[in-house]
């Protein structure tokens, strides 16, 4: 009998033990305790972890980077080699070789589709999940990308397309601003998307930046740092961290950083008030981490590094002056502003400068192996690697990440919904800037009248034409390449002889000589020429003389909507301008009907 008893007992027991997850077989305490995060057993937890992981674990842990494939095990790629393909086959052998703390998802890695297909990337999301769980030491993975909003969206149909933050500045309502974070946020997490490389906290002062323009708020300081703010505390209500960029600010370039080094000549005045404000925010707000930029700043270090690469900028202007001591995270190293020294040195300096995170080095080997090298040899301390990845950890487990990394596919049926879409559109149709309209030739509902719609068939010409037919109007449609030929000029004209007014939507065309030539020849017709301004607001500036000028911030599907019902005088605009145009309209101006 009381063998029997003591029997039972022990099955109990071994089934209770059994239950328990592992921080309590571990003896470590409840991370997922009311109060507990805040507390010394918190930082006792997280140490526990660092103590018992490898040096090569803890390297590990340092790289986010991009993998080919649909799936942890594809292998299907005949024309990536091991090296593209971030030193392994798949998914699966990257992780297994290099205990990577996390992976960033793009289109052109087919690891989110166009159209998108939820429930493949929620597979691929659990399944990378499960392999990092499966380690010797399990650590959740940050599954990351680039979501936006806008002209930068990794997620989109039958997901919600925003139309950008530029878009959101000409509104002037941080609640939608919230209001579209919140929703992508949602959208992400039920993919299994846990960090996102958003909001851009970048104060775009220079018509000539080709990277980040209609990606900014605007040119106002206040107005990027309270939207900036508005999306941060959105996306992490949803336990996606956020990340604002690119830090100490990239607005006033006219080099694109992916292809040369741009440099920041602004003075310490202008930098901390202007370029430095929305970070300062974004800090505030309790954000979880800046991604660099790779920007020459002499005003704050004059060594001709970029921001990335140096240490009084990332330890003495982010860690010390403004006081974060969230994750600093490197924009990708494989970009040409990182790369101003030997390939196996970037990784190690941007971490020596303070970095946490190296993201997307181009050799994943040769970084890791560098990054290995450098803490062996005592370049790097190992207490100074343990800052990092108690960084990394402390993140993880803010965002729920060790109590849960999985998200249930049914979470994918909140994507793409009635209301989510209902308010892209909405956001859309506030946010168009009607900023001239002589002779009030806009709106045009008048179905007499024969329309020319003219452009690069990057700003959508064609749809445009089409939206206007559905409603009632008499449009045709001609296209041109992004820098129109002559003969494409000259057959524009020519299709505008029998029209009565001619739209030509113009895609950054202040930059563009040839769409100034196409716009020239148009309003050399003598018929009433409108402009609609597909990406940057400032392409007036090259042909300030026609009728008519909107700006849309963005050539997504809802932004054309939005054109199309601003045009026929179904909405009347209401969107105000988050820049100047210089010589013409202040920040601020709009027109209504």
């Amino acid at each position: 009998m009381r063998k029997s008893r003591l029997f039972t007992m022990l099955i109990v027991a071994t089934v209770f033990l059994l239950s328990l997850p592992m921080y309590a077989l571990a003896g470590w305490d409840d991370p997922t305790k009311p109060g507990w995060k805040d507390g010394e057993a918190k930082r006792g937890w997280i140490q526990s972890k660092i103590e018992n992981m490898t040096l090569e674990e803890k390297i590990g842990q340092l790289f986010i980077v991009h993998v080919y494939g649909k799936n942890p095990t594809d292998e299907n790629y005949e024309n990536v080699n091991i090296s593209q393909n971030r030193g392994g086959k798949n998914f699966k052998d990257v992780i297994e070789k290099y205990k990577i703390g996390g992976v960033i998802y793009f289109n052109w890695t087919q690891n989110i589709g166009t159209p998108l297909d939820a429930t493949q990337v929620n597979d691929l999301s659990n399944g990378l999940q499960d392999i990092a769980m499966d380690q010797r030491m399990p650590i959740p993975l940050f599954v990351s990308t680039d979501q936006e909003g806008g002209i930068v969206q990794r997620v989109t149909t039958p997901g919600t397309v925003f139309p950008g933050n530029m878009a959101l500045g000409a509104t002037r309502s941080t609640e939608y601003a919230s209001k579209s974070a919140g929703v992508l946020g949602t959208e992400l997490k039920s993919l299994g998307i846990n960090m996102n490389f958003a909001p851009v906290a970048d104060v775009n002062m220079n018509p000539a930046n080709p990277v980040i323009g209609v990606r900014s708020f605007g040119e106002d300081p206040q107005l990027v740092s309270d939207m900036t703010v508005a999306q941060v505390n959105a996306y992490q209500d949803q336990n996606v961290s956020a990340t604002a960029k690119h830090f100490p600010g990239h607005g006033d370039t006219d080099v694109d950083s992916h292809y040369g080094l741009p440099q920041i000549n602004h003075d310490l005045e202008t930098l901390n008030n202007i370029d430095l404000k929305p970070f300062k925010a974004a800090i505030d707000a309790g954000i979880d981490s800046i991604m660099t930029a790779h920007i020459v700043v002499p005003a704050f270090d004059n060594s001709g590094l970029p921001a990335t690469l140096s240490k009084p900028i990332l330890t003495g202007v982010l860690r010390e002056q403004l006081g974060f001591d969230g994750l600093i995270i490197t924009d990708s190293l494989g970009m040409s502003g990182a790369n101003v020294m030997e390939p196996e040195r970037v990784p190690v300096e941007a971490f020596k400068a303070g970095a946490d995170i190296l993201l997307n080095p181009p050799d994943v080997d040769l970084a890791y192996n560098a990054m290995l090298e450098a803490v062996k040899n005592g370049e790097v301390s190992e207490k100074r690697l343990d800052e990092s990845v108690y960084r990394i950890l402390k993140v993880k487990m803010k965002r729920g990440l060790f109590e849960d990394p999985f998200t249930d596919a049914s979470a994918t049926q909140s994507i793409g919904t009635e209301e989510n879409l209902a308010l892209a559109q909405e956001i859309a149709n506030k946010s168009i800037t009607l900023v001239k309209n002589e002779n009030n030739v806009l709106p045009i509902n008048d179905e007499s009248q024969n329309l020319l719609v003219t452009g690069p068939s990057s700003a959508k010409p064609t749809l445009l034409s089409d939206l206007l037919n559905n409603e009632g109007l008499k449009s045709t449609s001609y296209k041109t390449n992004t820098w129109p030929t002559d003969a494409q000029i000259n057959a524009a004209v020519e299709q505008s002889q029998g029209a009565d007014k001619i739209i030509v939507t113009t895609y950054s065309a202040n930059t563009n000589n040839s769409q100034q030539k196409l716009v020239n020849a148009l309003l050399d017709t003598g018929k009433p020429v409108i402009v609609s301004a597909i990406r940057n607001p400032y392409d007036l500036m090259v042909f300030p003389e026609v009728d008519s000028y909107l700006a849309t911030y963005g050539y997504q599907d809802v932004s054309i909507e939005a054109l199309s019902r601003v045009v026929t005088g179904e909405v009347n605009p209401s969107g105000k301008l988050p820049v100047t145009i210089p010589n013409l309209y202040d920040f601020g101006y709009g027109k209504s009907y």
